[in-house]
């Protein structure tokens, strides 16, 4: 979770994450969770931005040998 996503307001002031929305997405974050785990995989979660999240991420795991992702469309 990127919190630049997810703090501070958008268009007129109005929050860019409301408390439904956030919850929506936690919940769907759980379900994909547990749906993984019964398939014998896992998720790994994590808050903070992705440029620093990914690169800790791969140091950890020690050999990537490749990395998929894709860049949120951003409205004008």
């Amino acid at each position: 979770f990127d919190p630049r996503h997810y703090l501070g307001t958008h268009c007129y002031g109005f929050p860019k994450m409301g408390p439904h929305r956030l919850r929506f997405l936690l919940e769907s974050v759980k379900d994909l969770r547990e749906t993984l785990k019964k398939k014998g995989s896992t998720l790994v979660v994590r808050k903070g931005k992705p440029e620093d999240v990914v690169r800790d991420l791969i140091s950890q795991l020690g050999s990537v040998s490749a990395l998929a992702f894709h860049e949120e469309v951003r409205e004008i």
